[in-house]
């Protein structure tokens, strides 16, 4: 019976994101660890390993592969009301005590995750495209686990779905290096990332270092992606106001226009305690996050709980743009050119020129695809 490391290792290829040393060690590009692996030794993500002085990298499966609401990403400003089709694989360079897609992330790493073979499926990039075609998916987008270690993988799904006029997105931890994102650039649109605090101490904790984070959400700004970003409110971890407004005048001195949001923490994995995170809590930091200057700040997670804190406004004249709850779409009236119809203020995103073609629910009414 094959182990989980038998069938990942049996899936991988040379990697791409990766530096041949003399000494038969490689030098890993893809995430900010900037792994030094050698010969028969792997990574910290342990998904991309040595083998005879070649990285291998993951390839040719998912592990998780799923039409969704682009709202569920969270994007709010790419393609409001259209469905993403996620495609995900196994393994991450953080260890998040209260990851939600630990299964896949933790895999190689946590002897608990091994159940996670059963979720493989071997794919060519070319069958997830087609599965993109079948959905009628406006949006292809790499999640589940850390897309940043299958960067290669993702770069060949995303050429097909951009050759039939799709945008293509990350959903990232952010902890990307300069060569990581700069290979991605020509396949990507959008990305999300987690700012999951404004203190190093704190993402020591989770596997990574804050400066990484604040390099990335820049960079990629300055790339030319469409970039949102979602803070995880911990109570007790990075929920104080002074950590809050640190995190909204940060990324209100990248530009305003960055989405932010302010999602609720919920016991899972190894972090059993504290207590969820109240709707109280989010309205504090989204207040925080509209005095910092940001122009968009949404609160996650606690739909009908947040007051308009779901909806898209016009930072000109506060016109409601795009109605929300959840992930289901209840209004849109930005203009064919991202506009508002009121005041005619151009708003930051990327947005349909269809909108007509938008579907809008009713009250109560579920999301069909």
């Amino acid at each position: 019976m094959p182990t989980l490391v038998d069938v990942l290792d049996g899936l991988t290829v040379d990697g791409e994101l990766s530096e041949a040393l003399p000494d038969g060690a490689a030098r890993c590009l893809a995430c900010a660890h900037r792994c030094l692996v050698r010969a028969g030794r792997r990574g910290i993500c342990q998904v991309r390993f040595n083998r005879e002085g070649r990285l291998r990298v993951p390839w040719g499966y998912v592990s998780g592969l799923q039409a969704d609401p682009v709202e569920k990403k969270p994007f709010f400003h790419v393609l409001p009301g259209e469905t993403a089709l996620t495609f995900g694989m196994l393994g991450c360079d953080f260890h998040c005590g209260y990851c939600q897609n630990w299964l896949t992330s933790q895999a190689l790493r946590d002897p608990a995750a091994d159940e996670s073979i059963s979720f493989i499926r071997k794919v060519s990039p070319e069958q997830v495209a087609e599965a993109a075609r079948r959905v009628d998916a406006a949006v292809v987008v790499s999640s589940y686990n850390e897309p940043l270690i299958t960067s290669e993988w993702a770069a060949a799904i995303f050429e097909q779905a951009k050759a039939d006029g799709r945008k293509c997105a990350f959903v990232s931890n952010g902890n990307a290096t300069p060569e990581a994102l700069d290979y991605l650039r020509p396949h990507l649109d959008a990305i999300k990332i987690d700012l999951k605090s404004m203190q190093d101490k704190n993402y020591r904790t989770l596997g990574g270092a804050l400066k990484n984070v604040l390099d990335t959400i820049q960079r990629a700004r300055q790339l030319g992606l469409w970039v949102e970003v979602v803070t995880l409110v911990v109570p007790g971890f990075n929920d104080s106001n002074d950590e809050l407004w640190e995190a909204a005048r940060f990324l209100a001195g990248v530009t305003p226009d960055i989405p932010w949001h302010v999602t609720a923490f919920h016991k899972d994995y190894k972090m059993t305690t504290p207590e969820n995170t109240p709707a109280a809590t989010l309205l504090r930091a989204a207040e925080i996050g509209r005095e910092a200057g940001l122009r968009h700040v949404y609160a996650g997670n606690l739909p009908g709980r947040v007051e308009t804190y779901e909806d898209t406004l016009c930072h000109q004249c506060n016109a409601t743009l795009v109605q929300r709850q959840g992930y289901v779409i209840y209004g849109y009236r930005l203009t064919p050119e991202g506009k508002c119809p009121e005041c005619g203020e151009a708003i930051a995103g990327v947005w349909s020129e269809k909108p007509g073609d938008i579907q809008i629910h009713g009250p109560g009414m579920p999301w069909r695809i």
